[in-house]
């Protein structure tokens, strides 16, 4: 049985959010140029169509032109990780499918969201998935957002099959590297799936993180990275630290405070689309106070004060 590798799906990878126009379109041009930026930053891999990209509001048609523009762009140079979310099984299937055939080197699929499907349910969700497509998979835990965890054991249960490669997890629990490590695969890939968590999560063991404050500074990111590799954890904590606020401002209000930072930056529209809607004055000047903070500090460029 072909058994696909995952020894790309490491380090900070970003989840690209899609760019929108004044009249609701899909700004390609931006979002070419945010894949180009990340892949010439030496990212191994592209998120698309997920949570910084507002999914849920995508048309399939769409989901399958970011990714082809994606797949385009980065032209072998970084893996293509499409979305495939939806709470009913069929249309995740589809979505699956259509990110195979636009060229996407693997699929991400979250626990499905509102329906609360128990564990027996997210088993045969994911098995289904996952028997749709010649693609690797990638898990996605997000409690937050779909009321319901992806247990330990279901995982455990799931990574029999060796098409699931790796789990972005946002539960905010930085100890299950620790725990799981030692029970899973060879080569499965636990990603952080929240900035705030990264450190901890990657300090005990885990392989990188599934970032939107990647987004808007790489470098820095591949540099803690790699200082938590070579166990120079007090500079890796130190670097942070400093984005702490700026994380805090994207967490907040996601993804609209991320497309408000990259604005600033120039490189996107700040526009959403419904039921998202861009920041108020009042956040869009903590989100700059937060990135003036760190230019100050000459961690990132290109941010005034």
């Amino acid at each position: 049985m072909f058994i696909p590798s995952s020894a790309w799906f490491t380090g900070f990878i970003p989840d690209l959010p899609t760019p929108f126009d004044a009249a609701d379109t899909i700004d390609l041009k931006a979002f070419a140029a945010l894949c180009e930026r990340q892949v010439a930053a030496g990212v191994p891999a592209l998120v698309v169509c997920e949570t910084a990209g507002e999914a849920p509001t995508l048309w399939p048609a769409e989901q399958e032109l970011v990714i082809r523009t994606a797949v385009d762009v980065a032209h072998g140079r970084s893996r293509v990780v499409a979305g495939a979310m939806s709470n009913a099984t069929g249309r995740v299937v589809e979505l699956a499918r259509r990110a195979e055939a636009a060229g996407a080197d693997a699929i991400m699929a979250v626990v499905p969201a509102y329906n609360k499907p128990m564990q027996e349910g997210m088993l045969a969700h994911f098995r289904t998935i996952a028997g749709s497509t010649g693609l690797p998979v990638i898990l996605h835990d997000a409690p937050a957002r779909t009321l319901r965890p992806l247990a330990d054991e279901t995982l455990l249960r799931l990574v029999e099959s060796r098409r699931f490669v790796g789990l972005r997890d946002a539960s905010c629990d930085i100890t299950r590297p620790m725990r799981l490590n030692r029970l899973l695969p060879a080569g499965f890939r636990l990603l952080s799936g929240e900035d705030a968590t990264a450190f901890g999560y990657i300090a005990g063991g885990g392989d990188g993180a599934i970032s939107e404050v990647s987004n808007i500074a790489p470098d820095l990111c591949r540099t803690i990275f790699s200082q938590v590799r070579q166990g120079r954890l007090q500079t890796a904590r130190y670097l942070h630290k400093r984005l702490m606020p700026l994380i805090a401002c994207l967490s907040k209000d996601s993804p609209a405070a991320l497309k408000s930072a990259l604005s600033v930056l120039g490189l996107v529209s700040p526009a959403t689309r419904l039921p998202i809607v861009p920041l108020d004055a009042a956040a869009q000047r903590e989100v700059v106070r937060a990135l003036a903070a760190i230019a100050d500090e000459e961690l990132i460029d290109g941010v005034g004060a």
